[in-house]
């Protein structure tokens, strides 16, 4: 376990990044690297053989992120609305104000494909869709973040 512990030290930063890029807060973000690098503790003698843990943490953290939106039904519920958001740790406050107008699946194709460099048929394994399917949420999204900001530079 010595190999694990090691692991989450020198990736747990950049494990967390990736799950604030998925979820747009720190709360959600910490949730599902605890939530992946618990199952990934679980199944450590098995992934550490095939030679690519920190795969296994990301593919975990999309797929919880998706079963978090199904369940949720895209509802976002909070107790109370906070008077002021929480700055951005972690880069471009426009650009993660615009990604989190997108529905959560064309997010997650977003931040595969562009964050991850993924390849479309990783995209759609991982996220249990076709091939086809990637293609159309990603050029939905980047539709949509096209007709945002031109509107916002029209304003």
């Amino acid at each position: 376990m010595e190999e694990f512990d090691e692991f989450v030290r020198a990736r747990g930063d950049a494990l967390l990044r990736y799950g604030y890029v998925l979820a747009g807060n720190s709360e959600d973000a910490a949730d599902l690297v605890q939530e992946a690098l618990a199952r990934l503790g679980d199944a450590w003698p098995r992934v550490r053989q095939k030679h690519d843990p920190e795969g296994y943490v990301r593919t975990t953290m999309v797929r919880l992120h998706i079963r978090s939106w199904r369940r949720r039904h895209r509802e976002d519920l909070v107790a109370a609305v906070p008077e002021r958001g929480e700055p951005d740790r972690y880069g471009d406050a426009d650009l993660w104000a615009e990604l989190q107008e997108l529905p959560r699946r064309q997010r997650a194709v977003l931040v595969l494909r562009y964050y991850e460099d993924l390849p479309d048929q990783e995209i759609a394994a991982i996220l249990g869709v076709s091939r086809g399917t990637v293609r159309s949420q990603a050029a939905r999204a980047l539709d949509k973040l096209r007709i945002n900001r031109e509107a916002r530079v029209l304003r």
